[in-house]
């Protein structure tokens, strides 16, 4: 089977690795991937939403799969841009369609949503420049700290969680005046759920699922969760709170609902889901959700998947998820993520990594990389490479992640030195 990967991310690197190992491959592209994709994959110069110019090399090449990793031609409608043509429409395309891809694109949207299925979750209202005053009056009726959450795409950094009254309703102000373009035109205030955070995955084909091993990542940049919000710093693979009778309760309670609330809406659903829960008072409810795999917990989750992903991946598409089985390795995955000085605000690429070859007992799942003229691998993004261990107890993995870190080089490098601080 040929196989396009959509994206150059970590996550990509992460997928592309797996289904490498498969014996149902034959050829392996990623569009347009980065250094590490390079290594296991024909890397094509082609962008992520350009359907036309992807639709065309998947009909050159004859490739039978698309699976798209990153979210914003999910939301864009490549999975219908695929169905809608007769000469595409037999490529299974991993990724749903737009109205799907929703509940990540709209926080609106994915919030009543969650309402109308009854998946718990935290009370919010959505305003706009035009109902601001009220949304100080709803801020006035919250209890600190105060979320707000940008409506639409903003790359991980559109959630502030503000202690202040007037720091929240100045934070509004700016987010409804176009802090985040056109991803917050609109805003929810949402109520403040205190708890413990983990990312739950599913593959679905729209009727049957498959849960994969969960997950714990750190978005804070500094020590401790402290600082600004980066796409993730570091994961950890099980997550040691998530107990067998924890687990069953989201499945019962959010996962099995999700499903069945799609299928209720009439959505078409084939690919993966994110739910982004909280653990409050023992009860599990939905932070958010995504159409997607998550970056950086895919490098921790994957890794621990025994079963042939391929094979499970094609069955979902043929809707015959029902025939699926998997197995998960025992043990600990855990990554730390290594970025550039200035990440997530302003930071340059172009600086040469070095050491690569000298890493032992880890995989580098590299997430903004390229080439330079000379064939050097370079930083080409905030997030440069995760570092993956694996052990039979965390301690164990993360010692291997750490010593990875350490050992890696490359011009103003950062990274969290106390992932896992809080299990």
């Amino acid at each position: 089977m040929k196989v396009l990967i959509l994206g150059s991310g970590g996550r990509e690197h992460t997928l592309a690795w797996k289904i490498a190992q498969s014996n149902k491959l034959t050829k392996l592209y990623a569009a347009p991937g980065n250094a590490g994709t390079a290594d296991i994959a024909q890397n094509i110069n082609i962008s992520v939403t350009d359907f036309p110019k992807l639709a065309q090399f998947i009909l050159n090449e004859g490739i039978e799969m698309l699976i798209v990793g990153p979210e914003a031609p999910l939301v864009e409608g490549v999975a219908d841009y695929f169905a809608n043509d007769k000469s595409l429409s037999h490529v299974k395309v991993i990724g749903p369609k737009k109205a799907g891809a929703l509940l990540e694109g709209s926080k609106d949207y994915s919030k009543k949503f969650m309402v109308r299925h009854n998946i718990p979750a935290g009370a919010s209202k959505t305003f706009t420049l035009e109902t601001i005053e009220s949304g100080y009056v709803f801020l006035e009726m919250q209890k600190p700290p105060y979320v707000l959450k940008a409506d639409g795409l903003a790359a991980g950094k559109g959630v502030l969680i503000i202690d202040s009254l007037e720091e929240a309703k100045k934070s509004l102000k700016e987010m409804l005046s176009g802090q985040f373009g056109e991803a917050s035109k609109s805003v929810l205030v949402e109520q403040f759920l205190d708890g413990i955070e983990l990312s739950v995955f599913v593959i679905t084909d729209g009727k049957n699922y498959i849960t994969l091993p969960e997950a714990k990542d750190y978005k804070r940049i500094g020590e401790g969760d402290t600082g600004l919000n980066t796409g993730g710093m570091g994961a950890i693979s099980p997550v040691p709170f998530a107990d067998k009778a924890f687990m069953e309760e989201i499945d019962k309670t959010i996962v099995k609902p999700t499903i069945d609330g799609l299928a209720k809406d009439g959505i078409d659903y084939v690919g993966f889901i994110f739910f982004g829960l909280i653990k409050v008072d023992g009860k599990p409810y939905v932070i958010e959700y995504n159409a997607r795999m998550g970056d950086p917990e895919t490098e921790v989750v994957i890794p621990r998947v025994k079963s042939d992903l391929l094979e499970i991946l094609d069955l979902a598409g043929q809707r015959k998820l029902d025939q699926a089985s998997i197995e998960f390795e025992e043990g600990y995955a855990t990554t730390v993520m290594c970025v550039s000085g200035g990440y997530p605000e302003a930071y340059q690429n172009g600086k040469e990594i070095t050491e690569l070859d000298k890493l032992k007992d880890v995989t580098a799942f590299h997430a903004g990389t390229t080439f330079s003229e000379l064939g050097e691998v370079v930083t080409n993004g905030g997030r440069v490479i995760a570092l993956t261990g694996k052990g039979p107890d965390m301690k164990s993995a993360l010692a291997k992640s750490f010593k990875a870190a350490e050992t890696v080089k490359f011009d103003k490098k950062y990274f969290r030195s106390d992932i896992g601080f809080d299990l």
